[in-house]
């Protein structure tokens, strides 16, 4: 009886340990760190295209961050209206923390301005959040381009 009790306390032991030891590969990465709706006057990402037949407006798309062991990503889903999903896509972030501009433009609040540069499948484009809000745009400043080092196109 005593035997059969040490097993299955050794087995559930290496049960949790090997689910320690997973739960620490994967990281984050089945759990968003943050969701954000991109604002329905911001255009869409580059890597985003609509479906034929449909408009800016019969669209939303949220994105998620992620921290995975390979370094930090986001998520991107197009939805209609009635929330299906049209599009997914997978994008890579560059560095380990949201970017700030040196000198940060008049009447945000401390920290914000933030950017992401984000890269979709070769195509890069930038994630500002204005303040601290469920919600993102897409920038087209030049000046902001040009400082956080990314090659408008």
């Amino acid at each position: 009886m005593f035997k059969i009790i040490r097993r299955i306390d050794k087995t559930l032991l290496l049960f949790v340990a090997l689910t320690i030891v997973c739960s620490a590969l994967v990281g984050c990465e089945w759990f968003p760190e943050s969701t954000f709706e991109l604002a329905s006057e911001s255009r869409l990402p580059k890597w985003i295209t609509l479906p034929q037949g449909l408009t800016r407006d019969d669209v939303s798309i949220t994105m998620s961050y992620y921290v995975k062991p390979g370094g930090r990503s986001a998520t991107f889903i197009l939805q209609d209206k009635k929330g299906r999903t049209l599009t997914k896509v997978d994008g890579k972030d560059k560095g380990l923390e949201p970017l700030q501009l040196k000198n940060p433009p008049q009447g945000f609040p401390p920290g914000y301005p933030a950017y992401e540069v984000i890269t979709v499948n070769g195509i890069t484009d930038i994630v500002e959040h204005r303040k601290p809000e469920p919600i993102f745009y897409i920038t087209d400043d030049p000046a902001v381009w040009k400082e956080l080092g990314v090659g408008y196109k």
